[in-house]
């Protein structure tokens, strides 16, 4: 194992916070109130999108889900003629169609809500 002699000014103990040169510990020195407010307006459309719903339907409205703005199905709603003892498949595809289709509203409403705050930037990972 090679000998270190302490002079690797990335890896140095003390007074800079280690990290590269010029970069604070905390991502580059930014305003510290926009930070605060970002989060603010993320929290406040996280809270929004909990208490939104959507719903989607299939088989002409005979199948209906309701979910949230965070993608949690609240409710599920059968019209009697659909369900045939015989047909179980149909009525599982019906379930799993308006499920997709509740789906595909809320993420909807989620890119719209998260995407006045990013303002489109696409960021990695958020799935916007």
């Amino acid at each position: 194992m090679a000998k270190s002699s302490g002079n690797n000014r990335y890896l140095r103990r003390g007074g800079g916070g280690g990290g590269l040169p010029g970069r604070s510990s905390m991502g580059g020195g930014g305003n510290p109130n926009a930070l605060a407010q970002a989060q603010e307006m993320l929290a406040k459309a996280q809270a929004e999108l909990a208490a939104t719903s959507v719903e989607g339907s299939a088989g002409g409205g005979a199948v209906r889900v309701t979910m949230s703005g965070e993608q949690k199905i609240t409710a599920i709603t059968l019209s009697p003629d659909v369900v045939d003892p015989d047909d179980v498949e149909m009525l599982q595809d019906l379930i799993m169609a308006a499920i997709s289709d509740a789906s595909e509203k809320a993420t909807d409403l989620q890119s719209q809500s998260f995407g006045a705050i990013t303002g489109g930037l696409g960021l990695p990972g958020l799935g916007l």
